[in-house]
């Protein structure tokens, strides 16, 4: 590509007299980068949440009080038996999605105490989640929403540059996940709406926005915060909730 370049550079410089500023300029245009690749602030590395910057979030939920629920999100969250929280049980006790080994969804993955790696480049932005080696893919490209699949795990993410904040937008989320670890639902109509921003080059920054007009009467606005390490992404898989539970038994009746 590049000596392609240089070949039509120089054909236009010989070949076309007085008109080569001009043509050099079009030359030059047809080649530049799309503002959509191009990155902001880079965000590349590993990351650990950081408990102390205060973010809103904390180690089960995004606030310390539950959100204004609708009296569907009321009726679904009186029945799910979280593990965290005021009305904790037991995990063999629990209907909560993730010790089936089920992915925890978007944003309920920044809740688990596991590291995340970013990696950056043109057009896409790839998070990996140690937490049972879960992946993203946040395209930055400027396409729009996928109208031909189906709701995920995870959800459809897109995002685009506001000078150095990252903002991504996140739907197609199936409505089998929580929106915490305390048994918030949603449904399949839930936004999330992030907005990362680092606050010097080993602090990053996620303020986020949670819609849902079937399960939530206002948006949740939270926020959550992480610091760089030299930490690398170990393997993690989950235990299903049969055989934690075993594990849980031997735990409580070592003496």
């Amino acid at each position: 590509m590049r000596k392609y370049f240089f070949f039509i550079l120089s054909f236009l410089l010989i070949g076309c007299g007085q008109n080569t500023s001009q043509n050099i300029n079009d030359a030059v245009e047809t080649v530049s980068v799309d503002p959509a690749l191009e990155h902001g602030a880079d965000f590349s590395g590993v990351w650990t949440r950081d408990n102390g910057a205060g973010a809103q979030a904390h180690n089960s939920s995004w606030s310390r009080e539950i959100p204004d629920m609708t009296p569907w999100a009321r009726e679904q969250f009186d029945v799910h038996l979280p593990t965290f929280g005021a009305r904790a049980v037991a995990v063999a006790d629990t209907n909560d999605p993730v010790y089936e080994c089920y992915p925890p969804g978007t944003p309920r993955i920044y809740l688990h105490p596991f590291p995340m790696e970013i990696l950056q480049m043109p057009g896409r932005i790839l998070m990996i989640y140690e937490y049972d080696g879960i992946t993203r893919n946040i395209y930055t490209d400027g396409r729009e929403h996928r109208d031909n699949i189906g709701v995920t795990w995870m959800g459809d993410s897109i995002g685009y540059w506001d000078q150095d904040v990252l903002v991504v937008e996140t739907k197609n989320m199936r409505d089998d996940t929580w929106i915490d670890r305390e048994g918030v639902p949603h449904s399949e109509e839930m936004t999330v709406i992030e907005r990362f921003q680092l606050r010097d080059e080993n602090s990053l920054w996620i303020d986020i926005e949670i819609t849902d007009p079937v399960a939530l009467n206002t948006p949740w606005v939270t926020s959550q915060a992480y610091q760089k390490t030299d930490w690398t992404i170990e393997e993690f898989k989950c235990m299903d909730n049969v055989n934690f539970a075993a594990w849980e038994d031997q735990i409580l009746e070592y003496n």
